[in-house]
């Protein structure tokens, strides 16, 4: 997948080592560490990102998530979950990003 965002290309120029550990370590994680489905995984990632107020991170995950399968349906439901646990404010913040992302 091409980099969404020119900042993460040229944090991956100016850090190619700190960039390969932490491509690693998030391999280790997302892949090896457990029994949750690729699925769960991502939709879990969206809504971290979302919860934690990191547009970013919140576009690429979407975009990651779409790549391996994952609906808007799935995606809008899972962003639901931050209305009864960090607010509707913090949700529209996270629903305005899946919104200005079309959907390929």
């Amino acid at each position: 997948m091409k980099d969404l965002h020119e900042i993460f290309s040229e944090f991956k120029e100016d850090f190619p080592n700190v960039y390969s550990d932490y491509e690693a370590l998030g391999k280790e994680i997302h892949e090896q560490s457990g029994p949750l489905s690729e699925k769960v995984r991502w939709l879990l990632k969206i809504v971290i990102s979302g919860a934690s107020h990191h547009p970013l991170a919140l576009e690429t995950h979407i975009m990651k998530a779409r790549e391996k399968g994952v609906t808007d349906e799935e995606i809008r439901h899972a962003l639901l979950m931050l209305i009864q646990t960090t607010g509707f404010p913090t949700f529209m913040e996270a629903f305005s990003v899946l919104k200005r992302m079309k959907n390929p």
